[in-house]
């Protein structure tokens, strides 16, 4: 099968891969969705200000965080930490966390967006101190030390290639055709040293404000990653499926659409690259728990108690001479109600953020319409008994099939200590931003129009590839969808100045969001969310 099959023709070939397997077992399992309808968010989409009705009543607060991921959750807390009891977070969802949500199926906990946390470099500082206070990090001696148990357990990850398990996740050369071996294996080092140049020269870090911007990361930044690659002369197909699959993994989207600043920051910020049997080093470790990163959200949204308003749908945001006013719609109560605050934190999408603003800063405009985001699908699938292996590397937390337009899965009780094999939920992740914009559109497109049992036959067609028994022991399948899930890091978008212009203290409105970096991980939404709190402590100080 070719590596530029289209993604419409792989979703096709799946369906039809599956359709033996889904009249046996159609009676067996169920498919639906879970999350908020989009109707919520398409409600701001399609309404003006005023068209739901007047305010019913008006309430006030001295601060108001818009948006409870974990941008909104890090601002929450670095404000209460402060001493600033008189806070609301206003949510559209019935759960706290935006991406970072967790789940449970059958009473096992599983993710419905992110799932692991690596373990944080040395300027993600923020995040150590969240890791030290809930007990998952501790320094002796010198020596940083995580708890065992909350770090993934061995085997972490591996690759199902030419009908067999193998470990990692980078193809292995003794697995690809005999003319393909030495010109891959040669491209895989120098793919390494590349890397390891912008490790040596700490061009690269997290969060992204903490690092250096000069004209070579710029020139970078212009271009997409498929064309540095090219110039390069890295085409060999192992490592462009590879690193196009890291990028729809942490980006959403592939190779072919972010910047070479991106494919070149996923490695460099972190972990580097490894070719095999040269310098080849341990990762580094991964915080994960059956819920995924809905642990960490579940933690840091508890101290807030009533301060958290779920189902809270934010209509306008109009700075005033005095303070903010908000008009927001009560899903549970069925009404438009007024909030009034001296201060206001935005932890949205940019591109939310400008619709909700009124006479808004140019910077905002500018920004969102310089982003794209990627529609992601993550579907979990209640199994009666772990899949049957082919053989090859053992059953690990990350399992991932070569050449495939999904991401693989996770598997929930993979952190589990029981001894015996049982039930069980495994997370399959689709990241459907594809290789341009109109590509991103239609898969979102897909996303709302297709029923859930058609998705859920796609995602048991792709495993069963792996696992040709797995639908016979799936009983149901819940299925989140996320329409712009995170922002894909396109050319030009991590240097631009509408984005360093909104991370900069404001005077009313502040904004706190992983769009704020170009790119949502944990670390960067945290790191927002912190720095916005301090902006209103410091208007506080100047008020």
């Amino acid at each position: 099968m070719s590596l530029r099959l289209t993604r419409r023709a792989a979703l096709a070939l799946a369906g039809s891969a599956l359709v033996g397997c889904t009249r046996e077992s159609e009676a067996r399992w169920t498919a639906q969705w879970v999350g908020a309808a989009h109707e919520r968010g398409h409600r701001l989409r399609d309404s003006k200000s005023g068209s739901l009705g007047m305010p019913a009543v008006t309430q006030r607060a001295s601060v108001i965080v818009v948006g409870a991921g974990i941008a909104g959750l890090a601002a929450a807390r670095g404000l209460m930490r402060a001493g600033i009891a008189d806070l609301r977070v206003l949510e559209l969802e019935d759960v706290a966390g935006g991406n970072s949500r967790g789940h449970q199926i059958a009473g096992m906990g599983c993710p419905l967006g992110a799932h692991y946390l690596p373990v944080p470099g040395p300027h993600a500082h923020e995040v150590a101190q969240l890791l030290d206070e809930l007990g998952l990090r501790r320094v002796e001696q010198g020596r940083v030390l995580y708890d065992e148990r909350h770090l993934c357990h061995s085997p972490q990850e591996r690759l199902f290639i030419e009908g067999q398990w193998v470990e990692g996740l980078l193809p292995p050369v003794e697995a690809l055709p005999a003319a393909e071996r030495e010109s891959t294996l040669a491209q895989y080092r120098r793919f390494a040293r590349e890397v390891q140049r912008w490790v040596d020269d700490h061009a690269f870090r997290m969060p992204t404000a903490r690092a250096a911007w000069r004209a070579e990361l710029a020139a970078l930044d212009a271009q997409r990653f498929d064309d540095w690659l090219a110039h390069q002369g890295l085409d060999a197909p192992a490592l462009r499926w590879y690193l196009d699959y890291c990028c729809r993994d942490d980006y959403g989207a592939g190779s072919a659409q972010v910047s070479a600043w991106a494919g070149l920051h996923y490695f460099a910020s972190r972990h580097g690259f490894h070719a095999p049997g040269e310098g080849e080093a341990e990762r580094d470790g991964v915080l994960t728990w059956p819920e995924g990163n809905g642990w960490l959200s579940a933690k840091l949204a508890a101290p807030l108690g009533e301060r958290l308003r779920t189902g809270t749908s934010v209509l306008a945001v109009r700075e005033l001479r005095e303070g903010v006013e908000l008009d927001v719609w009560n899903e549970r109560e069925h009404r438009v109600e007024r909030w009034q605050a001296a201060q206001v934190v935005l932890a949205l999408p940019l591109f939310v953020a400008a619709r909700l603003v009124e006479q808004a800063p140019a910077a905002l405009a500018e920004a969102a319409a310089a982003q794209r985001h990627a529609p992601w699908l993550v579907a979990n699938l209640h199994c009666e008994r772990p899949p049957i292996d082919r053989g090859g590397a053992p059953p690990s937390w990350d399992n991932v099939l070569y050449r495939s337009l999904a991401l693989g899965y996770v598997d929930a009780m993979h952190q589990s200590l029981r001894p015996h094999p049982g039930p069980t939920v495994l997370t399959a992740y689709w990241a459907l931003g594809g290789d341009d914009a109109a590509q991103a559109a239609a898969a979102r497109r897909e996303l709302l129009e297709r029923d859930a049992a058609s998705w859920a036959e796609r995602v048991l067609a792709d495993l069963a590839r792996a696992h040709p028994d797995l639908p016979r022991h799936v009983r149901r399948i819940e299925l989140m969808r996320y329409g712009h899930a995170m922002s894909i890091p396109v050319p030009g978008l991590r240097g631009h100045a509408a984005l360093q212009a909104l991370a900069r203290p404001q005077r009313r409105i502040h904004f706190a969001h992983a769009d704020l970096a170009g790119y949502s991980v944990f670390e960067e939404a945290f790191f927002h969310g912190q720095r916005a709190a301090a902006d209103v402590l410091k208007a506080f100080s100047r008020a």
